[in-house]
């Protein structure tokens, strides 16, 4: 019995151990994208939600106020056209500057994701977008590969329909 618990005690804290080495190195996801428009132009499609399923081949959902402390819920879709529903919960909506939420998978620690839009005025009426996304927790390793092949491709793809919806330009367009 004491060898079983001396293992055990090893385990438990091999586990504690990485699970803090995770949290304190996020896998980041970084994506940009400058637009001919205004940040408030780009804010008022990002946060037309109810025009998603319309345009945007990522999030094809998106549900519930944009309310700091609130949550929404959102589908996703990868690229294979697999789709997840979560429930973020949101840390900044900040209009024409920032959206930010926090999802995760409990009981948390496990696999948690940071996403954030950021809108920053450039020369000429332009915009820098900036999607992210901050992924910490004891599996992110292991799905580093799958983010980067199957969920950054979304980023940049929803970073571009964006785009063409500010700019007028049909979806298929």
């Amino acid at each position: 019995m004491k060898k079983f618990l001396v293992a055990l005690g090893t385990v438990l804290v091999v586990l504690a151990g990485w699970t803090v080495y995770t949290l304190a190195r996020p896998f980041v996801l970084h994506t940009e994208l400058d637009i001919d428009a205004s940040p408030e132009q780009v804010w008022k499609v990002l946060t037309d939600r109810q025009s998603y399923p319309d345009w945007n081949p990522f999030i094809t959902s998106s549900t519930g106020d944009l309310k700091v402390g609130g949550t929404i819920v959102n589908v996703l879709r990868d690229t294979k056209g697999s789709e997840t529903r979560f429930d973020p919960a949101l840390l900044a909506v900040v209009p024409n500057q920032e959206l930010r939420w926090i999802g995760k998978v409990p009981p948390g620690a496990f696999f948690d994701g940071e996403h954030s839009f950021r809108l920053t005025p450039l020369a000429g009426g332009r915009t820098r977008l900036v999607q992210e996304e901050k992924f910490t927790g004891a599996a992110v390793p292991f799905t580093q590969s799958w983010l980067k092949s199957s969920i950054k491709p979304q980023f940049d793809a929803m970073n571009r329909a964006l785009a063409a919806r500010v700019m007028g330009v049909p979806k298929n367009g």
